[in-house]
């Protein structure tokens, strides 16, 4: 028996005694060493679920981890307690969308994290083989953690393809639009403009690689004289989110969408708003076999995963860390959970 926070629906979470799976001959047991909070995870806790992923019964929440080994995995070459991260996703490999490699679409996905599968947010839990990431020796666990939310935010920017002398605007400086921006100017794309309510994400937008940062959507129409923005790449939890990437973009725009909106519903849009720009848009939908990229532009220190955790929280306190996300407390960005400390 151990510990883990659960989640009981909407604004009802409690630390409670926690019955870890047993393993069998395709799962093995980790020690949890730091578990993000997403979020999608902050959905489950303010709206009890996201679409169809409904909190029918009390659920561990979790998916952005790393953990160190119980045991020797010799088919791996992993070895007792070597630190590992964990790709939460477990796609069937048999529908039309995993032969097509697009495994991050697969609905019959198993989701670690995700109800009605239990997540992280516990000391203990058994992960599929299949599901283990061998990490370089320089990573920490928090890092090792951040490799989750880093390959969304990859997988974001292979939708986007932006170009180098392209306008490109990031709407929502969380962890993901943060993320972006760094992807932005670590491959060379010189104009980024980066909008979020808060001022102290505006700061670390600036402090990670945006020329212009604003709590406005306003700056984006002064700094293109009312033209708006080649490419919009929106990152909040609101549900004006969609409807401000509209009005972000220029004309002949693409726009991608990655936050998921409180109540995963978008405020109501004019036809006409987007249809005369004639923009294309895309929506993005967790990540696809990016891994080994988003391993190398930590371990190289290309992308700096470390900034963007701003709280840290034990599990007996973790109850705290949804709470404070869900009042967007100042100078919150990322908050990291050890369960094991």
């Amino acid at each position: 028996m151990t510990k883990a926070l659960f989640i009981h629906g909407a604004k009802r979470v409690s630390v409670e005694d926690h019955s870890p799976v047993e393993t069998n001959d395709s799962t093995v047991l980790l020690d949890i060493e730091a578990v993000g909070v997403c979020g999608s995870d902050l959905h489950y806790y303010k709206d009890g679920g996201i679409g169809g992923a409904v909190i029918k019964k009390s659920f561990v929440p979790g998916h952005e981890f790393s953990g160190t080994l119980t045991q020797d995995v010799a088919a791996l070459n992993l070895q007792k307690g070597e630190l590992v991260a964990v790709d939460p996703a477990t796609p069937c490999q048999q529908c039309e969308w995993c032969a097509k490699g697009y495994h991050n679409l697969c609905p019959k996905v198993k989701f670690i994290g995700a109800p009605p599968f239990d997540g992280a947010m516990t000391k203990q839990l058994a992960v599929p083989l299949s599901g283990l990431v061998k990490l370089p020796a320089n990573l920490t666990a928090e890092q090792a953690a951040m490799l989750e939310p880093l390959g969304v935010c990859v997988h974001a920017y292979d939708l986007a393809k932006p170009k180098q002398r392209e306008s490109v605007a990031v709407i929502g400086c969380g962890g993901i639009g943060l993320g972006i921006i760094q992807l932005l100017r670590y491959n060379g794309v010189e104009h980024i403009v980066a909008v979020d309510p808060q001022k102290h994400r505006v700061e670390k937008a600036l402090a990670v690689g945006a020329n212009m940062a604003s709590e406005s959507l306003s700056e984006i129409h002064q700094h293109s004289d009312g033209r708006g923005c080649d490419l919009v790449i929106e990152a909040t939890n609101s549900p004006d989110g969609f409807l401000h990437a509209i009005q972000a973009s220029a004309i002949g725009g693409r726009i991608v969408l990655v936050g998921i909106p409180d109540g995963d519903t978008y405020t109501p849009i004019e036809a006409a708003e987007a249809r005369r720009r004639g923009v294309d848009i895309r929506f993005s939908r967790r990540m696809g076999d990016v891994y080994p990229r988003a391993i190398e532009l930590v371990s190289t220190g290309a992308i700096d995963v470390d900034t963007l955790i701003t709280h840290r929280f034990n599990l007996a306190d973790s109850p705290n860390a949804f709470q404070l996300q869900a009042d967007e407390a100042p100078g919150l960005i990322k908050s990291m959970i050890l369960p094991n400390h």
